[in-house]
């Protein structure tokens, strides 16, 4: 009954330990969970705005003040038609996330990442949405970077 005693007593100073790094590392993860479904939401949302722009751009040259001759300039309807395609792509790789797809995590990155350089080039047409996106897209990176989905908290 000591023996009992002495192995229950080891098992439950060792979980308490464990417990206490399990719990910090459970709540790290809940709120990298918890993100990483904000992610996809935002990834939709931002899917869908650039989708919308695209259409703007591609109906209506007239929408977007042109400003200074840059070196990566394109014609207004190739810009709309390449955020039809991204926002459409962001979309698709948002609906994945949602519902758990292995795949679409690493999609996410991806998508978020050229996100990021298409805004980056989008900056001398609308400055202040594509400093909003390029920031709402390293939120997504993080998020779905950072998640574990295996680990059990």
């Amino acid at each position: 009954m000591s023996e009992d005693m002495r192995v229950g007593q080891g098992s439950v100073s060792h979980n308490s330990v464990g417990r206490n790094s399990a719990g910090e590392g459970s709540v790290k993860q809940g709120i990298a969970a918890g993100t990483s479904i904000g992610a996809a939401v935002i990834l939709i949302t931002v899917g869908i705005l650039q989708l919308l722009q695209g259409i703007a751009a591609v109906a209506e040259d007239e929408l977007f003040v042109v400003g200074q001759e840059y070196t990566f300039k394109f014609d207004f309807t190739a810009w709309g038609w390449v955020h039809i395609v991204a926002g459409a792509v962001m979309i698709l790789v948002g609906i994945a996330l949602i519902t758990g797809a292995t795949w679409a995590r690493v999609a996410a990155i991806v998508i978020a990442a050229l996100s990021i350089l298409l805004n980056f080039m989008w900056l001398p047409y609308y400055p202040w949405w594509s400093i909003l996106v390029i920031a709402l897209d390293v939120v997504v990176i993080w998020a779905v970077s950072t998640w574990n989905p295996r680990l059990d908290y």
